[in-house]
């Protein structure tokens, strides 16, 4: 604790030279002065280590021969009752605490995926306004917070410190909610532009680098600031306990080349903020000619949100450079003004993220305002075609399709009813089995086992999905009508002879009879056990199996 000389006053008398009298009670000189106990005007007592109040109703009972003090209170305890500075703030801390919970219902809402992600547009583009506000408003709770104390407390201590950092804190936390606004307001108008004609913008050119680039330098502007005005020693800040004290050590802190500077870095991110603005409409908005009808697209193409929260963010640096030269208006100071601190310092990153809470409200989410877009283009294209698709509901109520809480499993279920199994399924087997017989020709032979190659008739076992009993008969009776019809599929051996023997065209000899094969009917075999003048399989063998296009 740091006091001037001419703040020092002299031990009030008592009974005797070792004695003195504080607030009514007697202290020893002696044991004081022993521990380098000081009296100052402001009421304390202190040892450059402790520091006491004297004055009622905390002034210490008694002090011990080892310096040690019954019933006293410190010097920085809040004792004085909430002034206009801690009442205003706590106002703010309300409604604070409202924009965070709309800027929570926000990001619910718009960080939703309705669509498969893309490379080019990450998901965690659309959501870095609603980190922002989120960041300006937890900085600006805890800044509000701890300012209570800044009224409270009898010397200025840590709450001052707390109150001023977090309060820089949430100022890059208006400027970076504005830009990604900004910043990603482009995006959407470019994912919008492309969306019909994926390959109408490419990902090159002048255009690409800038929006490659621009956030990489707006980034390094913030923190710029954040490196600037943060990491420093605040232990200066604190000295506010008397009006010298302030002149000497708090005043010219606040006021340092360094606290001037960091506006200008805000104000550098502000322009480029703008810039960005003006780039996205000029890429993705319809084009104007002349200087003169280019501002007034300018202002005709920007959204409403954008006319209110770009002008409330250049008032951030424009107010923190303020308060580095005028000292009254800072938040820094003890004594600052509300009047001032409050509507400059608070009032425009309360009113960005409150603007930025409404539209997140009354907005859509993109990816269904994009299901939106390609349903209208696609009713669109219909109509110009002449094709009048039927309503979703209609296959529904035609039973084509599930209710509207089918689950998977249930359509994977109705596709397998509807394939196979039960009842159903073996009526379908039964009528297969006698269609496939009533189609061959009525001309076959009239046994049941002759010739049945190309047919191939299943057995009760083999059928597969079948779960009701199939009767032997169907088969039996199925293998008798594929036996009288089936000579069409599979023509007898004589009736193969006789159009081997037929004449081939004019000019050409017939083929000698086949003398090597006996008849048949005669008991033989009718097989030929050379495998040289073997030309053509028997006609009771299984049919051939093709393996491979070698083997026909």
């Amino acid at each position: 604790m740091t006091i001037d000389a001419r703040d020092i006053l002299a031990w009030p008398g008592g009974d005797n030279n070792t004695d003195t009298v504080l607030s009514g009670l007697h202290f020893n000189i002696t044991t004081l002065e022993n521990w380098n106990y000081t009296l100052y005007s402001n009421g304390t007592l202190s040892n450059g280590t402790k520091c006491y109040l004297t004055f009622e109703p905390f002034a210490p009972a008694l002090i011990f021969p080892n310096g040690t003090f019954i019933n006293a209170t410190k010097c920085w305890h809040p004792v004085h009752p909430i002034g206009a500075r801690a009442g205003t703030g706590l106002g703010f801390a309300v409604v604070f605490g409202l924009s965070l919970v709309l800027t929570l219902v926000a990001l619910n809402k718009h960080g939703k995926l309705h669509l498969p992600a893309q490379k080019r547009f990450h998901p965690i583009g659309r959501r870095w306004q609603w980190y922002w506000a989120i960041f300006t408003c937890a900085t600006a709770l805890i800044s509000l917070f701890t300012n209570i104390d800044v009224d409270r407390y009898y010397l200025p201590e840590i709450p001052i410190v707390l109150t001023s950092f977090f309060w820089y804190l949430m100022q890059i936390g208006a400027v970076a909610c504005t830009w990604e606004a900004v910043r990603h307001w482009g995006s959407w108008m470019e994912r919008q532009f492309i969306d019909p004609d994926p390959f109408r913008l490419r990902e090159e050119g002048r255009r690409y680098w800038i929006e490659f680039f621009l956030p990489l330098v707006a980034y390094l502007f913030m923190w710029l600031n954040f490196f600037i005005v943060v990491p420093r020693s605040w232990g200066k800040i604190e000295h506010q306990r008397y009006p010298e004290q302030i002149i000497t050590d708090a005043e010219p802190t606040a006021t340092d080349n360094r606290f001037k500077s960091a506006p200008f870095f805000l104000f550098a991110a502000w322009l480029l903020t703008v810039f960005s603005l003006w780039h996205s409409i000029k890429h993705y908005c319809p084009r104007n000619r002349g200087i003169i009808n280019r501002t007034i697209g300018l202002f005709k193409f920007t959204p409403t949100r954008f006319m209110l929260i770009i002008p409330l963010a250049f008032i951030v640096p424009l107010f923190q450079a303020m308060v580095a030269w005028n000292f009254d208006w800072s938040p820094l100071n003890v004594k600052g003004k509300p009047e001032a601190i409050y509507p400059g310092g608070y009032a425009p990153a309360l009113l960005i993220v409150i603007i930025q809470g409404i539209y997140g409200l009354l907005s859509p989410n993109e990816d269904r305002e994009l299901i939106r877009q390609r349903r209208e283009r696609g009713q669109t294209l219909d109509a110009e075609l002449g094709i009048q698709r039927k309503p979703a509901w209609w296959r529904r109520v035609q039973g084509a399709g599930g209710g509207p809480n089918e689950t998977m499993r249930d359509k994977i279920m109705r596709n397998v009813r509807e394939i196979g199994g039960g009842g159903p399924t073996a009526r379908n087997v039964k009528e297969a089995i006698h269609t496939r017989a009533a189609e061959s020709s009525p001309n076959g032979p009239t046994s049941p086992q002759e010739d049945m190659e190309m047919v191939s008739i299943p057995s009760p076992q083999h059928v597969v999905g079948v779960t009701g009993p199939i009767a032997a008969g169907d088969f039996a009776s199925a293998r008798q009508t594929a036996g009288r019809y089936v000579g069409v599929m599979t023509p007898s051996a004589t009736s193969r002879q006789a159009e081997l023997m037929m004449d081939g065209p004019p000019g050409t000899v017939p083929p000698p009879p086949y003398t090597d094969r006996p008849p048949l009917g005669t008991g033989e075999t009718g097989r030929n056990h050379s495998v040289a003048s073997s030309t053509s399989p028997s006609i009771n063998s299984p049919p051939v199996q093709v393996r491979s296009m070698l083997d026909v």
